[in-house]
């Protein structure tokens, strides 16, 4: 019985099927829209089409944005036998013709659909009448401004004016469009300020405007904009920050803001968007905190917050369950990064950042540039760089272009590593294409062409930013070029030869290209094009990236299609013949370890002699200091070539004692002015960045302090006595060394480092600090001798950039590269992170602090004759503890950079 009563059912609706089929089959066009059809037809440039009176039944329609298809459909409202045109769809048609002005006479008409075509003119000023619901003229070529009188047309619910060269300012008789629901502005070349008429458009829900030369700040009266669910700002020209009212629009779905000036700005307080799917506010110069309320985000599917100055960890941070990209690329993020970050199925991209290196069977994501560190560096210096992107090895005048084509899908923090010491770091996702898969094909690109050379056939592609790199070079400089070709555009007259590519150029993190253009400079699409660079090495390092900066276009000849794009590179030329050079190496190495032997048997002779003479000679304890103080003109010397020394005598009984400290004090004849004492710290840093990265030996010192830096008669300082040097093994990736240097060392200028502060209650000088950072009052370090006469900001900084060398994670410390960097102003000082957990102050000083109490309570019951002994036992018994303490930091010690903790007397 149900069967029956379900196959009547089902004949029931094919006879009203068959009804409704025949019925409008009966119904046609008048004969005077279908003349109106065939003007609008030749009008637009297509002289091929002729419509009939049977116009209504044709339908050429595919889905949208499937692909390059084209789509021609003409809907119409049919009543009593006669059908009126409603809609028109003519898209991906390549017409080459104007916009008609012919429409008006279609009466009906409500939506009008031309995107994707090759037409050019203006807006017609007939259209100015019409009760319009939609206009696209999406992906065309349009100029002149956008005319005022679109704001007549009071029906228009959907303005589509994007990808054209529309130019001006954008009329503010747009704001009488009290039912408009949608304004698409972008990839046009607008200027001036936003006009506060478009404020009156409360109805919006989606506001597009990236992508022009726009000024002003991003307006206030986005807040009545209660309704709006899309809102793009990207590569606009406007400036920051972020208006707070943007907190009142809870109907967001999509927020894209990016690459804007203007001052510092927290996080947008973005709580009360609960439906949010997709966040992007990349390089908006946004500091402090990510608020937690964003992991409760659970729509949320995109956040990108990359290029920022984005401060705190991710220890707290459990991602939504549908996030499926977190881009938080260069930003000043620390600590560990917490599992759930890394589950499977998100792609991440956390480069740039400050964070700690991963345990063992744990991603090191923080590891892609993290501190400038790449592993499996070869210790084989290159003086060349040959590189086919996105193609195979390819042969060019005998030298062969290492392709890259089979490495890295480019999304997320894709990494690739050659085995000659070169790779390449891409990241991000092409909007708006529907594929978050991010295949392979979608980073590579092939082209067949004739007129193309084959080195410029194949090209790599990038959403966001490509970073190619190579490490181990020999310093020097030399010819870097870029090889380019525009290979997705089409060089026709069509939609697809309207796209623009725009990016920037970082050569060795300088800004070389600002929004570039391939196609521009070639004056052609599928043209080679080469743009050489003179490029300077200095640390071994070679880094050339690419960033899209929101600017070009985004949807030409389909969505997704923007971003940098880069055919090769190639490097070659230095200054120096590189045979040459490396034949100075095993030179080099040779008079050094002569040198070694000589300066040992010196050094052996030295011991003897003196060991000798001190038995002889009474010991200077308890002299009167007057009397064991010498004057400049006593203590210099001149060699035989006229060159004055400083002579100064070693005692090998003493430990750094009083003997050392007389013969030193004359230090506090010289008066240095801060400028002097600025060049002198970061000479230091610049001679221990050598020891520690760049020397083809990586040693390590273990015992920097004042008395072992030399100044020569400019004060420029040379780091010497390697006595307790250590060399670091290539292979390993930390460096764990016992305590060594000079445990209490006292200073030139009579300043101990332990027992340090006011009425000696801080342990260590170190001590004293860390307490003067809590209470904000660091520039109390400051010798007093200065005055006010030094770079406040300069010394504040330092102390900062000190503290961080002795950090009780290693793993948090910074390299001696980026400490000069500090030093120099070129890299910005990381905000100060207090040492967490085990590495809090209290354990670091708890045992010198124990056995202060301890010594001190020893010494009241103590006699007289016995204060000798006991200062040498606390010599003997503070190495120990100094040891104690310092073994609580070795389980953890895993940092790349080599260094030795300064709190036991030696520096980073």
């Amino acid at each position: 019985m149900k069967f029956f009563k379900t196959l009547i059912l089902i004949s029931y609706f094919l006879a009203l099927g068959w009804i409704g089929t025949h019925k409008f089959e009966a119904a046609t066009l008048p004969e005077d829209e279908v003349i109106v059809l065939n003007r609008i037809a030749r009008t637009m440039g297509a002289v091929n089409w002729n419509f009939d009176a049977n116009a209504c039944q044709e339908t050429r329609i595919t889905p949208v944005d499937s692909g390059y298809e084209p789509e021609r459909n003409v809907t119409c409202h049919c009543e009593n036998e006669t059908c009126y045109v409603t809609h028109l769809l003519f898209k991906r048609q390549n017409l080459p013709g104007i916009l008609p002005s012919e429409l008006v006479n279609l009466s009906y008409l409500k939506e009008i659909d031309f995107a994707y075509n090759y037409l050019n003119g203006s807006i017609p000023y007939e259209w100015n009448s019409m009760q319009l619901e939609k206009i696209s003229v999406f992906g065309n070529r349009l100029s002149g401004t956008i005319p005022n009188f679109l704001g007549n047309i009071s029906t228009l619910k959907y303005l589509d004016l994007e990808v054209n060269n529309f130019s001006g300012q954008v009329p503010p008789e747009l704001g009488q469009l009290a039912n408009l629901e949608t304004l698409r502005l972008s990839s046009n070349r607008l200027s001036g300020n936003l006009p506060s008429e478009l404020a009156d458009l409360r109805n919006l829900t989606d506001f597009r405007i990236n992508d022009n030369n726009l000024n002003g700040s991003i307006p206030d009266f986005i807040q009545n904009w209660s309704k709006l669910k899309r809102l793009e700002i990207q590569g606009s020209g406007l400036e920051g920050p972020i208006p707070s009212s943007i907190s009142t629009l809870e109907n967001l779905n999509i927020l894209m803001i990016s690459d804007i000036n203007g001052s510092n700005q927290s996080f947008p307080d973005l709580r009360s968007s609960t439906n949010i799917r997709r966040i992007v506010l990349k390089k908006c110069n946004i500091n402090g905190q990510i608020p937690e309320y964003v992991w409760r985000m659970w729509n949320l599917r995109m956040l990108d917050l990359s290029f920022n100055s984005i401060t705190g960890d991710l220890e707290n941070a459990i991602p939504p369950g549908d996030l499926k990209f977190l881009f938080l690329t260069g930003n000043n993020l620390s600590g560990n990064i917490p599992q759930p970050i890394l589950r499977t199925g998100i792609t991440v991209d956390l480069s740039y950042n400050s964070f700690a290196w991963q345990s063992p069977g744990r991603p090191a994501w923080a590891k892609f540039f993290n501190a400038g560190m790449i592993s499996n560096v070869k210790n084989v210096n290159s003086h060349s760089l040959y590189v086919n992107c996105g193609g195979n090895d390819v042969t060019i005048n005998g030298k062969t272009y290492i392709g890259d084509r089979t490495f890295g899908t480019g999304v997320g923090a894709t990494l690739y590593q050659n085995n000659d010491n070169w790779g390449f770091s891409s990241t991000g996702d092409f909007r708006d294409d529907n594929d978050e898969l991010n295949s392979q094909s979608r980073f590579t690109r092939a082209v067949r062409s004739p007129n193309l050379p084959e080195l410029y056939t194949t090209a790599r592609l990038s959403a966001l930013s490509l970073t190619y790199y190579q490490y181990c070079l020999e310093n020097g400089n030399y010819s870097l070029t870029l090889h380019f070709a525009e290979i997705q555009f089409s060089n026709n007259a069509s939609c697809g030869s309207l796209g623009r590519r725009l990016f920037d150029i970082y050569i060795q993190d300088k800004l070389m290209e600002k929004d570039f253009d391939i196609a521009a400079e070639a004056k052609a699409v599928l043209a080679p094009l080469r743009k050489p660079y003179n490029v300077s090495v200095t640390d071994g390092r070679l880094e050339i990236r690419f960033y899209w900066a929101g600017k070009g276009t985004q949807a030409i000849p389909d969505r997704g299609t923007h971003g940098p794009l880069i055919s090769a590179i190639s490097l070659e030329n230095p200054d120096f013949k590189p045979d040459e050079k490396s034949n100075v190496v095993p030179i080099v190495v040779g008079i050094i370890g002569a040198f070694l032997v000589v300066l040992t048997s010196c050094f052996l002779w030295w011991r003897y002699y003196f060991n000798a003479k001190n038995r002889r000679e009474k010991d200077p304890e308890g002299l009167d200091v007057q009397i064991m103080s010498f004057t400049l003109k006593q203590i210099k010397g001149r060699l035989a070539d006229g060159t004055v020394i400083a002579v100064k005598q070693l005692s090998s009984k003493s430990s750094q004692g009083n003997r050392e400290f007389m013969n030193e004090i004359g230090n506090r004849q010289m008066n240095l002015d801060w400028p002097t004492r600025h060049k002198i710290c970061t000479g230091i840093a610049k001679g221990l960045a050598f020891l520690h990265e760049e020397s083809r030996l990586k040693i390590v010192h273990r015992d920097i302090k004042g008395t072992n830096v030399l100044l020569d008669r400019d004060l420029n300082p040379k780091i010497s006595d390697f006595g307790l040097a250590k060399l670091h093994e290539e292979e390993k990736t930390h460096i764990s060394t016992r305590v060594a240097g000079t445990i209490g060392y006292i200073a030139p200028d009579g300043e101990p480092n332990m027992s340090y502060g006011p009425e000696n209650k801080h342990t260590c000088l170190l001590d004293w600090a860390c307490n003067l950072q809590q209470n904000g009052k660091l520039l109390e370090l400051v010798d007093e001798k200065l005055g006010t006469e030094f770079n406040k900001v300069q010394a504040e900084g330092m102390v900062k950039i000190a503290l961080l060398c002795t950090n009780g994670s290693p793993s948090l410390r910074p390299t001696m590269s980026e400490v000069v960097g500090m030093l120099e102003g070129t890299t910005d000082i990381p905000e100060m992170i207090p040492d967490p957990g085990i590495y809090n102050q209290d354990l670091r000083f708890k045992a010198i602090r124990d056995h202060q109490k301890s010594m001190n309570k020893n010494s009241k019951v103590s006699s007289s004759s016995s204060a000798g002994s006991m200062v040498e036992l606390s010599s003997t018994r503070l190495k120990e503890i100094s040891q104690e303490s310092y073994s609580g930091f070795k389980a953890s010690e895993t940092q790349t950079s080599i260094s030795a903790p300064s709190w036991t007397g030696s520096s980073t």
